[in-house]
């Protein structure tokens, strides 16, 4: 990613910094999350054309969510566990 577009450098380096504060909390571990997310974004660090870092933002956006989606569940399970009738 070249310096042409500093706001686009900003989102990707937001969107970096959330997904890692997620990741603190990921079931398998932060030490499994962590490596594979920067290994992620290296993948990717070489892209110039704006389109294709729009397309990974848009990705990392979706994978946020996911994620997100993941832990609600998970709580709603524990929450679900705790309160439900024992007969």
């Amino acid at each position: 990613m070249t310096a042409q577009n500093p706001a686009l450098r900003r989102e990707v380096i937001n969107i970096y910094k959330e997904l890692l504060y997620l990741g603190r909390e990921y079931p398998l571990g932060y030490d499994y999350f962590r490596p594979r997310l920067h290994k992620a974004f290296a993948s990717k660090a070489s892209l110039t054309d704006e389109n294709e870092i729009r397309k990974g933002i848009e990705r990392a956006q979706f994978v946020k969510k996911e994620i997100e989606a993941l832990y609600y569940l998970k709580r709603y399970r524990t929450l679900r566990k705790r309160y439900d009738k024992v007969d």
